[in-house]
């Protein structure tokens, strides 16, 4: 599952576009930039289908942005072997896994702290994401982080 998402620091803007595993809601992959342009969807897409192992053929989630719908996009996955997956138009719901990362994403980082640089953000963005897949715990995956559930669920 993928979308992107934009963050104001005074006034520049930073676009964090993240690949979740909906396994285990953990961040694969993302790609930060200042536009929310073919190249920040395409490398964060790039990035995680180099995780995949030999017969996996995910099916990838994302709304109907531009950069969803244009050729390049389709090309990656196709090449992959992974089937697209989009939203209905105007559901949000379809895609409420990775709006609730954003939302807590912006509540546990971004709007507890007053950043004065898109650098600053940056840096916090790649430490959250860390924390996120191997220390936060979720409810929804037994209390444990991503990365711990997805070890328990390999050694069972």
């Amino acid at each position: 599952m993928t979308d992107v998402t934009e963050f104001s620091v005074g006034d520049r803007k930073l676009y964090l576009s993240p690949v979740m595993d909906l396994f285990d809601r953990q961040i694969i992959s993302y790609t930060l930039g200042i536009s929310p342009n073919l190249e920040l969807t395409n490398t964060s897409l790039s990035k995680a289908l180099t995780t995949l192992k030999d017969g996996e053929k995910p099916l990838v989630h994302s709304d109907q942005g531009f950069q969803y719908q244009h050729h390049s996009w389709r090309n990656l996955l196709s090449a992959a072997g992974a089937a697209q997956s989009m939203s209905r138009k105007a559901n949000c719901y379809d895609n409420a896994v990775m709006e609730n990362f954003f939302g807590h994403l912006k509540e546990e980082l971004f709007h507890r702290v007053r950043f004065i640089s898109t650098q600053a953000l940056t840096a916090a963005l790649h430490e959250y994401i860390s924390w996120y897949n191997t220390e936060r715990i979720s409810t929804k995956l037994e209390g444990l982080s991503p990365v711990q559930y997805r070890a328990q669920a390999l050694a069972a």
